[in-house]
């Protein structure tokens, strides 16, 4: 009798919104079920190297708790309580919502809001079909990305940067901005590879001593927010020591000798007295970056996460510009190289369609659009109806106060299309239960690397799961929406799709598993011109006129420093509030994703907030104690851990923990802020001024 050789590996790609995009390959056990998900060896940028969560994602698929089947409401908003529903049902409801909210209010009154949950184009992107045929409220997505692409943009022009492969060629590699170790595991891979085959030096930049840091060679730990006040101090000693390459910053950058001049009074002791760093360290590092013009800038996201972080990545991003390095292989910058892939997704969006006089509402401002600020809603229509896709709002959006009472609204119907019973899916009206990146075909592209991957079906979902885009179809023959994209099939939109970019066809990429896509090193290191007419990187960043695109520029554009420099728009300690409070990433979490998950649970064990040893000892924290966080916004109740990796005046809260894993409730986004800083708007999650309290004190 003939036995299974064992599982079968079928090629996929991480469907999650983490720069590396990895190359998978996944233990298919038989129609239904997969085994352990392993990074694929033979691609040039994941090499094998996937991070745990992923590698044990089968605790996802075949959680005890997956959504199976529509669930109508029957309770109060919250209360949990829901019968099940057949699908026709649910999909009638959800329609007849739509053209009721159409009907009474305006097609703006219906808003599809969705984000990264996978970050497949069709299952995505999809969405915004429905959203463009039938005119509903556009979505400004500013949560993630904003103000560190508009920085980014400030200066290089385009979004692109240096292959990240190159690293292996790099003297040195500075990590700033991202705890890479636990946001995109492939670098650190990369990075370490060059320290030991050449003796690469890896300098990590951050406001505590996290994962990253603990693999670095120099630890660079600042207070949150003042990185532009670093990076010019850097950019003072590289001009005041030799450091600065005149040829190249005469050839490719505008007003250095007006730029030198401006630095002149950013030296290390200004720098020192805003970061908390020693004027030593920063004198130090200079000369190493000075001496190791083959530096590689890994640029992340953190940058995206405070007020003025358009105006430091500007900052930062200069100073290869300074240095010459974009001349060098192995030397140069990167933070995403999403604007090289040329996508025509017309069809997956529904382009042509699109009505620009419809509002673009946003993202990162649903709190207030849902309880009716006639600025955030554009003086337009109240929000009726939402159809919530990919996201989990209730738990990741700023400002949750504001966000809690805008969907407890009687008025307001919410339909949530999610895998597990989230926050958000907690106050719908509607569920309907979706599948996993394992059980329907996507298309994939890399936002830290350079490749396009297609994740296909591997196994049948469970229950009554539906993917995204039958959701959308469904909808779409519902509400009357017209269009030749809602008859194709997720395999037929990526054939057209991959075709219409000029990327071969579906047969092809998979036969190739995956396509590389990298410019050519000339246009990925600019040496070809800055996206410019005049092809000169912008020192003097023109910030109205930035090129990010953007319903308006918001926030108080014309007080942007021209040149790079320290923007004290963040939100200052002051004697009510005299911390500054981060939320930066957990290892074992993304966002809200694998909060549900058991090993993730164990390993994180419960919301902690990190506080400095003499910080702690002045209020009578001890290690694990009980203690509460208030800001201008809220109050949140979680456990002390005393931690000395961290500047004074500075607290940690690994998140993002489910609202009820905290005692009173309250998720950590009570805390932060929803408006929309300058030039582009965005979520400031990491700029938060906050007071700590011990918890007895306060009861006592």
């Amino acid at each position: 009798m003939n036995r299974p050789l064992g599982p079968i590996r079928r090629a996929s790609a991480c469907p999650h919104d983490c720069p590396s995009t990895c190359a998978l390959e996944v233990e298919v056990l038989d129609r239904n079920t997969i085994g352990r998900v392993y990074g694929a060896a033979d691609n040039s940028f994941t090499k094998g190297v996937i991070c745990a969560k992923v590698a044990r994602y089968a605790e996802r698929v075949h959680h005890k708790d997956r959504l199976l089947h529509p669930l109508m409401r029957t309770g109060p908003k919250g209360s949990g309580q829901y019968k099940r529903i057949g699908w026709d049902e649910a999909l009638d409801r959800t329609a007849q919502a739509m053209l009721a909210a159409e009907r009474d209010f305006g097609a703006e009154s219906v808003w599809p809001y969705y984000y990264a949950g996978t970050m497949g184009l069709v299952m995505r992107d999809g969405i915004n079909r429905l959203r463009n045929v039938k005119r509903y409220s556009g979505q400004y997505s500013t949560i993630c990305t904003s103000l560190s692409w508009a920085g980014y943009l400030a200066g290089h022009g385009r979004m692109a940067g240096a292959d990240p492969r190159e690293m292996a060629q790099s003297d040195c590699i500075v990590l700033w901005g991202t705890n890479a170790v636990v946001t995109q595991i492939n670098v650190m891979t990369h990075a370490a590879s060059a320290r030991k085959k050449r003796g690469t030096k890896i300098v990590a930049v951050d406001v505590y001593d996290n994962a990253t840091m603990q693999q670095a060679d120099v630890k660079v730990i600042l207070k949150p927010g003042t990185d532009g006040a670093l990076a010019c101090a850097l950019m003072h000693v590289l001009f005041r020591d030799g450091y600065a390459d005149w040829p190249y910053l005469e050839k490719f950058a505008d007003h250095p000798r007006e730029f030198e001049a401006h630095l002149a009074t950013r030296t290390p002791e200004w720098a020192s007295g805003i970061t908390g760093l020693p004027v030593a360290e920063i004198e130090a590092l200079a000369k190493l970056l000075g001496e190791r013009p083959k530096t590689f800038f890994r640029l992340g996201y953190g940058f995206a996460r405070s007020r003025n972080g358009a105006a430091s990545m500007h900052a930062v991003s200069a100073i290869p510009v300074v240095m010459g390095a974009w001349q060098h292989e192995g030397g140069g910058a990167l933070h995403s190289n999403s604007g090289m892939f040329g996508w025509r997704k017309s069809l997956i969006e529904g382009l042509d369609a699109r009505d620009p006089k419809v509002r673009q509402l946003d993202q990162s401002r649903i709190g207030p659009i849902l309880t009716g600020d006639a600025e955030a809603l554009w003086n337009g229509p109240p929000v009726k109806m939402l159809l919530i896709q990919n996201t989990n709002p209730l738990s990741v959006a700023p400002d949750q106060t504001l966000v809690r009472r805008g969907f407890a609204r009687d008025d307001l119907f919410t339909v949530v299309h999610e895998q597990v019973m989230t926050d958000t899916a907690k106050m719908a009206d509607l569920i309907l239960p979706a599948t996993m990146f394992v059980e329907h075909d996507d298309v994939y592209q890399a936002g830290g690397q350079q490749h396009i991957l297609l994740g296909p079906k591997l196994i049948e979902p469970p229950g009554e799961c539906r993917n995204n885009n039958e959701v959308i179809t469904a909808l779409a023959t519902r509400v009357g929406a017209e269009h030749p994209a809602f008859s194709l099939e997720p395999r037929e939109l990526i054939d057209r799709t991959l075709q219409a970019s000029g990327h071969g066809t579906l047969a092809e990429l998979e036969e190739k598993r995956w396509l590389d896509v990298q410019q050519p090193f000339e246009k990925a290191h600019f040496l070809d011109g800055f996206g410019w007419p005049d092809g000169k990187f912008r020192l003097k960043a023109n910030w109205p006129k930035n090129p990010y695109s953007s319903p308006a520029k918001f926030g108080p554009v014309h007080d942007m420093p021209e040149f790079p420099d320290h923007w004290t728009s963040i939100e200052l300690a002051d004697e009510t509030y005299p911390f500054r409070l981060t939320t930066s990433p957990a290892r074992n979490f993304l966002n809200s994703s694998f909060t549900e998950t058991p090993t993730s649970l164990a390993k994180e064990e419960r919301p902690t907030v990190l506080i400095h040893p003499e910080d702690a000892a002045a209020r009578g924290i001890c290690e694990g104690d009980k203690v509460e966080l208030s800001s201008l916004r809220g109050k949140v109740r979680l456990h002390a851990k005393v931690f000395a990796g961290l500047r004074q005046g500075v607290l940690i809260a690994e998140s993002i923990w489910p609202n009820a894993a905290y005692e009173d409730g309250k998720g950590i986004n009570t805390l932060t802020g929803a408006d929309a800083p300058a030039p582009v708007g965005g979520g400031a999650f990491h700029d938060n001024k906050v007071a700590i309290h011990k918890l007895q004190a306060l009861e006592a």
